[in-house]
């Protein structure tokens, strides 16, 4: 998808048309990333709207010069997809969860497919090594911390920090040509 440079500076110059068509492109493909991290549509629903709100709020401290739109986009996305799951109301609804939500994190965990195709890298994922989409899921898609992420694969913080940094080098290569 081609940067909206144009729609981008409008918004920033507090046009809600321009914020409202950046809505129609990005939502879908942003929804898709929170849902992967929080695993229920009504808080990836709640999420989403934050992150919109806070892209109308700050939307003045987006350089169009120092990267790209959607990526500084996707970062507050799954900021605050992390910071909902962290939350200690979130825990506390998690505490007792129902038969039915345990089908959804089932049938999530394994979906790293679809969800890297709702934001369009899927091709790019699928050619890393397994041992990089598995820590890419954890980190990016699952939300993991590194610490968390290190204790799942069994293996040392130190190795897994240096392998996330290949493996996000090997991908950008891949993207970027």
């Amino acid at each position: 998808m081609e940067q909206p440079n144009a729609l981008i500076l409008e918004m920033q110059q507090r046009n809600e048309k321009a914020f409202s068509k950046i809505y129609s492109m990005y939502s879908e493909a942003i929804y898709g990333v929170i849902y992967s991290i929080v695993l229920d549509s009504d808080i990836a629903e709640e999420v989403l709207q934050d992150v919109f709100i806070k892209v109308w709020d700050n939307s003045s401290s987006y350089d169009i010069d120092k990267g790209r739109f959607f990526t500084w986009l996707l970062n507050i996305a799954r900021n605050a997809a992390i910071d909902k799951i962290r939350s200690k109301a979130y825990k506390n609804t998690k505490k007792n969860l129902s038969t039915s939500n345990f089908v959804d994190i089932l049938a999530g965990s394994d979906s790293l497919n679809q969800r890297t195709n709702a934001i369009g890298i899927k091709k790019f994922v699928d050619a890393l090594k397994p041992a990089c989409i598995k820590i890419i899921d954890l980190l990016f898609f699952k939300g993991y911390t590194q610490v968390e992420a290190a204790e799942t694969l069994k293996i040392p913080l130190g190795t897994l920090k240096t392998r996330n940094r290949n493996c996000i080098q090997d991908l950008r290569t891949m993207v970027l040509g």
